[in-house]
């Protein structure tokens, strides 16, 4: 699932979502931000709850988001939107996943409610494919798919992409994605209780540690 722009509103783009004039890119942002109010507040609505407390027709909420997966893409593309538009001025890998983490970890506190619901949406729908309840195929186009930081890491390493072997570049890339995004921000959170500052003080210190070993596997003299 994608997000589009249609006379210059954002929308998300579904095949079974109409096609929106203005009034309904209205209704469309209506429903999104009430779903994102309520996710801040620990309330993963369904399209029912959602469409009752943005004040519309179940109807008109079941248009917009069939699925509750639907619902959560377009929040996160909403939410998250910011760190998607990413795009780094440093010269070194080392200067550009510091800016990165910077720049991302206030954004995924400032939409908790979102990551958490994103989180829940991809165990429940894991479990519905191992079940055969959702079809791989057959249910694609609601499905929610996962893996925009991928995007990300790779303009952090794009640095050392001819420094080191292509396998080390993948490898150093790999332990990037453990140290940027939701899961890892709510292990900080949920299991050691840290705050935002002491969170970004582990997530730097680790970025600098890898970069540091990869640069030592490959002999690069700093």
């Amino acid at each position: 699932m994608r997000n589009d722009l249609q006379n210059g509103q954002k929308v998300a783009s579904n095949e079974q979502q109409p096609v929106l004039t203005r009034a309904r890119a209205r209704t469309l942002n209506k429903l999104i931000s009430t779903a994102m109010d309520m996710l801040e507040q620990g309330w993963f609505p369904s399209i029912t709850e959602l469409a009752n407390a943005a004040g519309v027709s179940r109807a008109t909420a079941y248009r917009y988001f069939p699925t509750q997966s639907v619902l959560v893409s377009s929040i996160v593309d909403e939410s998250l939107g910011p760190i998607q538009e990413w795009a780094p001025q440093e010269n070194t890998v080392g200067e550009r996943i510091s800016a990165l983490l910077e720049f991302a970890y206030p954004q995924l506190e400032k939409h908790e409610g979102a990551l958490r619901a994103a989180l829940q949406v991809s165990l429940q729908q894991w479990a519905d494919l191992r079940s055969q309840k959702l079809d791989k195929e057959k249910d694609q186009s609601t499905l929610f798919v996962r893996g925009n930081r991928k995007r990300l890491v790779e303009l952090a390493a794009e640095p050392m992409k001819d420094k080191v072997a292509s396998d080390d570049l993948e490898r150093m890339k790999h332990a990037f994605s453990l140290i940027y995004g939701s899961e890892v921000f709510l292990v900080f959170k949920d299991i050691w209780n840290l705050d935002s500052d002491q969170i970004q003080d582990v997530v730097q210190w680790m970025g600098k540690a890898i970069v540091r070993q990869v640069e030592e596997d490959a002999g690069i003299k700093n």
